[in-house]
């Protein structure tokens, strides 16, 4: 069964640094992009970062540019998200999305979260000020 599991969520003060992980299981083998979404209470859920796993390409969402960086692991279907310069506003469940796509038209196909078709069941982020 497909599945995405998402660890090291949990609560930082302002400021503060946390990584997220991502393993994908019996993921099918054209999978070649992997995603971070998150949604905040009270409203839609919204890309963070986009990682293409057989290309060079990674997308940021503009609010997290500079403050988090996505990256693959050694394991096959393995992301992270290195979180920095967290705030208030960054509290959200966090999802971990993957998904054969084509080449898409721009950045802003990536970020569309109805391209993924494989999620996991979210990690939890607080930031306190």
């Amino acid at each position: 069964q497909k599945q995405l599991v998402e660890t090291g969520g949990g609560s930082v003060q302002a400021g503060g640094s946390l990584t997220l992980s991502c393993t994908g299981a019996d993921l099918p083998e054209n999978v070649n992009w992997m995603a971070w979404f998150r949604r905040a209470v009270g409203q839609e859920r919204e890309a963070v970062a986009i990682i293409q796993l057989n290309g060079p390409r990674v997308i940021y969402a503009d609010s997290v540019k500079g403050r988090f960086t996505i990256s693959r692991g050694s394991g096959k279907n393995t992301v992270f998200l290195r979180m920095t310069g967290l705030t208030y506003e960054d509290t959200a469940i966090y999802y971990c999305a993957a998904d054969h796509l084509v080449n898409g038209p721009s950045d802003d196909y990536y970020l569309f979260q109805g391209r993924y078709y494989i999620w996991g069941q979210g990690t939890q982020v607080t930031v306190s000020s």
